[in-house]
């Protein structure tokens, strides 16, 4: 599995948005039903979605955040075979930071529940592509 960054491409190629989000100064990670592992929210781009319309769907409706800032991080690739890509070809998506300031009571889709960590949890969904994702994100903020 490899994951690459880059700073913009051909936004046709852009096929998910990933959210990394964060409520109170706490890493905000979803719990799917069928799964015992935590994930970064986000998901597929719909047809006729920018970019940015995913991630603010894919945030509301895997953690329910209804008041929240958002800004794009930079666009990342995994290549490999994985749950998302059965073919391992490189695939495309745009990471996202997003402050929540409130919830919904309620989860509107797949996951169980949302979950707060001061520090990453050991048990991700995605071993080998959200750690890197959470790095670059924190790499790009602190200016390194």
């Amino acid at each position: 599995m490899e994951v690459r960054f880059y700073e913009n491409i051909n936004d046709d190629l852009l096929k998910f948005a990933v959210i990394i989000a964060k409520y109170e100064d706490k890493w905000v990670f979803c719990k799917h039903r069928e799964r015992d592992t935590f994930e970064i929210p986000g998901g597929h781009r719909e047809p006729g979605e920018n970019i940015e319309e995913t991630a603010r769907r894919e945030l509301y409706e895997e953690t329910g955040a209804l008041k929240f800032s958002i800004e794009p991080v930079c666009v990342y690739s995994v290549t490999g075979k994985n749950r998302v890509s059965t073919t391992g070809e490189e695939t495309f998506g745009m990471l996202f930071f997003a402050e929540i300031e409130s919830f919904s009571d309620e989860l509107q889709n797949e996951m169980e529940c949302i979950k707060l960590f001061e520090m990453l949890p050991e048990k991700l969904t995605y071993p080998e592509i959200q750690p890197f994702l959470i790095n670059e994100f924190l790499r790009r903020k602190n200016g390194i």
